[in-house]
């Protein structure tokens, strides 16, 4: 076995998953398209099913948050990516640098907006609160969309369908907007926001790819590398 390999595979073992597709490219999947395996969800469960492969929110006020074992399910820099389906007058959003909390809106971590023609005029592709996308969705009800952020640092990426909608950085100092004393670079997990009970969203190919070094040392044969 080549060292490149072992690392590779090391690598995903050390991420709590070891399949080719994440030795290969770093990504790796957090959703398996079955069930919830690796997820928790709040104050009303019944908010999350799986049915195709796709994770269906529509329900009651709920966040379902990641609390498998990728990374100890605790993130600080990474990519991460998903396919998004909204309907008609649907709201929904992701999660970063969050914690678990058993009722409410999550209150540490950011949100990335997904609304299409929901009345919030806060719309798909924007960093809520912080940095929004206005009137304007650069989503269509009914249509799979890629969702990517990427957080490097301080400097947070959103694209969606590879056209940027967030590039910013939280400043030194900063001042989250009011009554969103969470909204702060740090580490957490990941959540999936169900809004309310005339929403209906679908997602499907979450992925995650953190960005931080894992560090491996293997002795095989008499010699050692990292």
């Amino acid at each position: 076995m080549s060292k490149q390999i072992a690392i590779g595979l090391l690598a995903c073992m050390a991420f709590g998953v070891c399949s080719a597709a994440a030795a290969q490219d770093g990504w790796i999947s957090l959703f398996n398209g079955k069930d919830l395996d690796g997820w928790k969800a709040s104050e009303n469960q019944g908010t999350f099913t799986v049915k195709d492969g796709e994770l269906v929110v529509h329900g009651d006020r709920s966040h379902l948050f990641y609390v498998g074992p990728v990374n100890n399910a605790s993130f600080k820099n990474f990519e991460f990516k998903a396919q998004v389906k909204t309907t008609q007058g649907s709201n929904s959003g992701i999660y970063f640098h969050t914690e678990y909390q058993e009722k409410d809106w999550p209150r540490k971590g950011y949100e990335c907006q997904v609304n299409t023609t929901h009345s919030d005029r806060k719309k798909t592709g924007g960093l809520y609160g912080v940095v929004d996308v206005i009137d304007n969705a650069p989503s269509k009800d009914g249509q799979w969309f890629d969702y990517y952020i990427k957080v490097q640092g301080k400097h947070v990426v959103i694209k969606i369908d590879g056209k940027t909608t967030v590039d910013w950085t939280e400043p030194e100092g900063w001042t989250p907007p009011q009554g969103m004393d969470g909204r702060r670079i740090g580490q957490g997990t990941f959540a999936i926001q169900g809004h309310d009970p005339k929403s209906l969203v679908y997602f499907k190919n979450i992925k995650v790819k953190p960005l931080d070094p894992v560090k491996v040392v293997v002795v095989t044969g008499g010699h050692d590398f990292e």
